[in-house]
């Protein structure tokens, strides 16, 4: 959703509230798409800070769903949003402002705030748990259920020779 702001930036001094539903279902990341389990509501307030500058000022929760780094179980990641920032909105600034990727001309487009602001706080690694277990790599059985009776020594196809040479040092 777009909020103009044209208005806002042409009054001195003035300040608007917005209240504004997020309208993604997913968020998506490097090809990945994870569901949003909580979308929530953005409040946003927008001051007039002079200069072409606009204040903002906001918060808003959700959860998104996230898969398990070791088991694929998904996981709600709740994400909680404080926002305290000034935008300049002068032409000069409009060159280096990648950071402002939300903001476009005379609007400021909230769903890519949000989606700003998911990204900076995204977990590095998602767990379940703290000692989950993950999924056994040859079979694929989810190991936080039980054993799958494979066998998971792994070998490294690099070391194969000289596992080799220690079999036969161990049998003498």
């Amino acid at each position: 959703m777009f909020i103009n702001i044209s208005e806002l930036i042409s009054t001195p001094l003035k300040t608007e509230t917005f209240t504004v539903p997020v309208d993604m279902d997913f968020y998506e990341l490097q090809g990945d798409r994870f569901p949003f389990r909580e979308k929530g509501k953005l409040i946003l307030t927008i001051s007039n800070a002079g200069n072409r500058k606009v204040h903002l000022e906001g918060q808003w929760q959700g959860s998104l769903g996230i898969p398990c780094d070791r088991c694929l179980k998904e996981v709600v990641v709740p994400f909680h949003v404080e926002l305290d920032e000034t935008v300049d909105l002068s032409p000069e600034r409009q060159e280096d402002a990648a950071d402002d990727s939300y903001v476009e001309e005379n609007s400021i487009n909230t769903d890519a705030l949000i989606d700003h602001e998911i990204l900076i706080r995204f977990p590095m690694k998602t767990l379940c748990r703290e000692d989950c277990k993950g999924i056994c790599l040859k079979c694929g059985k989810d190991l936080n259920h039980g054993e799958c009776g494979c066998d998971r020594a792994s070998l490294d196809p690099r070391m194969a020779a000289i596992q080799d040479i220690f079999k036969n040092f161990k049998e003498v």
